[in-house]
């Protein structure tokens, strides 16, 4: 008898084959059979009209504080995500001294709008260096895999004091010292190392991230001492606003190190080019074989806009503030209050803070109600500025009349990144690229302005069923690019396919009614934060390492994640007989 066999399903393998009708059966936390399953189940799953996949692996994820708190790490895991990857960006929690606690707070509740509130209250730290925060996680109950990358802020933190924060360059002694640490990381099964370059990227206080102006003795060296190791990956972001000599430094780091590296891939409308110019120097370097990839997202890089949330078209007018700390159904009734919204709308606040902040809340061409469930690529002539233009209205009050819908929680989709044209047609550019990997979901992170931590839904429905505006995706090519080729990016080969022998992450989907809900405000976090997270109807069923972990995309109380300590082998091929029949 089986532990578990799924029956009658459309299998995708994950190794981007045409999927196959068979049966799939699991016993001792490794797939034993692809094919036709005679022998029974302990747990028997009716897969017949639905689709079987490998779990999926989510490389750019932020649940640095969460998973120390959380054992299910939601909202991923009401996506099939069965293996999350987290410490991208360069921020993170780790190595820390005790006196640096509040200030790597403040950085990731800046850079990643976690409230700080929730981390402050949410983390026992039991640790101050990197191996010892790896042992804390481990410690941890876990529904699913996690592996852990050494953050360039907290590590530079910790090496250079408030030198770092300061943004002054890293002496010959700081970098053998941030190398030493990096190394014993690594040993202690570290998957990588991530930095970010973006001025995006802010503290609480809106100070650049300390690893902002890095210089390339710094990050050579960083990167020298991981090639020394022969372990590890490289995760960054930057702006690449100076093209060539920011990418021949990123480039260079590959060279010093043999380590694979992959680098966020946005369109900003600001510099509409520049990705094409990151996509045609990872080709290039990929050509010369250097490990280089792109991670690009499954849709718009977005931010959403409500009563609830941190943004609104109106967070900084004065009249707004005064509503600010309402609760939402008194929000809601100043509003429709005819006295109080004409008083609102009179009023022309000045932006003094960046371009970015004045475009966000004034650019009603790319604003869009939200729906339910959401649509991800939107007609221009549904933006809040069209609308306005055919109603002879002020944009500022259709946007107000869409929050106040399903009682002040309704929400305005923002496009800020990728959708220059009203459209994905780049996003498929990036998507189809040949040396490009599926990531940026930020699962974790961001909690009041979006929820991309649905992005594995968004792949499936949009690009491999739904999509109307131009041309879909292979089905077995996007399940590829998101289990193998996610795992094989940091070398966790031990699962991403449905093979004998293989970890037994499964996926059992009712794909044709797969449905992704719009995101809705919970306060769930510890000290009562706020997050956003986004619901799904058809994962029947998530398995991880052999025992079914989530049904219908809520836990049964199964902990059996754990720790990736390191590179994981592919497990040994079984032979051609036991993957057709048992």
């Amino acid at each position: 008898m089986h532990d578990i066999v799924i029956r009658n399903g459309t299998v995708f393998d994950g190794n981007g084959s045409a999927p196959q009708d068979a049966d799939v059966a699991i016993d001792n936390g490794a797939i034993s059979v692809v094919g036709q399953v005679s022998g029974s189940g302990k747990d028997e799953i009716d897969a017949k009209g639905k689709i079987v996949t490998p779990g999926f692996v989510d490389v750019h994820t932020h649940f640095d504080g969460q998973v120390t708190w959380d054992p299910y790490l939601q909202p991923s895991t009401f996506h099939g995500v069965t293996t999350v990857v987290m410490g991208n960006c360069g921020v993170g929690f780790a190595p820390c001294a005790p006196d640096r606690r509040n200030w790597l707070i403040g950085l990731m509740e800046g850079v990643e709008d976690i409230p700080g509130t929730a981390l402050a209250e949410g983390i026992d730290w039991k640790w101050e260096s990197f191996p010892e925060y790896m042992n804390a996680v481990e410690a941890s109950p876990l529904a699913i895999d996690v592996g852990l990358q050494v953050p360039h802020g907290a590590l530079r933190a910790y090496v250079m004091g408030d030198r770092a924060a300061r943004l002054e360059p890293a002496n010959e002694d700081d970098v053998a010292k941030m190398a030493v640490l990096v190394k014993e990381a690594l040993e202690a099964g570290a998957l990588g190392f991530s930095t970010s370059r973006t001025e995006k990227h802010r503290d609480k206080d809106g100070h650049h991230t300390p690893t902002f102006k890095a210089e390339m003795r710094e990050l050579h060296g960083i990167a020298k001492a991981m090639g020394e190791t022969g372990k590890g990956a490289i995760q960054l972001i930057a702006d690449f606003w100076d093209f060539e000599p920011e990418f021949a430094m990123i480039r260079g780091m590959v060279e010093v190190s043999g380590r694979p590296l992959s680098m966020t891939i946005e369109q900003d409308d600001r510099h509409p080019d520049i990705w094409r110019n990151v996509l045609d120097g990872i080709g290039a370097a990929a050509e010369a074989g250097l490990p280089m990839k792109g991670q690009v997202p499954s849709r718009p890089t977005c931010v959403l806009f409500g009563l609830q949330t941190t943004l609104n078209p109106f967070t900084m007018y004065q009249t707004y503030r005064e509503i600010w700390p309402f609760p939402l159904e008194k929000k809601v009734e100043a509003l429709r209050d005819p006295s109080f919204r004409a008083r609102l709308l009179a009023e022309q606040p000045t932006y003094d803070d960046t371009q970015l902040v004045s475009f966000l809340m004034t650019a009603f061409h790319k604003m869009y109600e939200m729906g339910n469930p959401p649509n991800y690529e939107p007609d221009p002539q549904y933006s809040v500025e069209a609308i306005a233009k055919r109603d002879g209205k002020d944009p500022r009050e259709v946007a107000l009349d869409i929050m106040l819908q399903d009682d002040g929680q309704a929400l305005i989709f923002f496009p800020l990144m990728n959708y220059l044209h009203g459209d994905l047609e780049d996003v498929r550019t990036m998507l189809i690229h040949p040396h490009t990997t599926f990531g940026l979901g930020d699962a974790g992170a961001h909690c009041g302005v979006l929820c991309d931590a649905s992005f594995p839904s968004t792949w499936l429905t949009h690009w491999g069923r739904d999509r109307t505006r131009g041309p879909k995706l292979p089905l077995e090519w996007i399940i590829k690019k998101m289990t193998k080729d996610s795992a094989n990016l940091l070398g966790i080969c031990d699962r991403g396919t449905l093979e004998p022998g293989m970890r037994a992450d499964v996926n059992v989907i009712d794909f044709d009614n797969l449905v992704l809900h719009a995101p809705e405000m919970v306060f769930d976090l510890p000290a009562g934060g706020k997050r956003l997270i986004q619901r799904t109807d058809g994962y029947t069923a998530s398995i991880v390492k052999g025992q079914v972990a989530f049904r219908e995309g809520e836990p049964t109380g199964v902990l059996n994640g754990s720790l990736i300590r390191g590179a994981q082998p592919r497990p040994a091929a079984a032979s051609p007989r036991q993957v057709a029949a048992e």
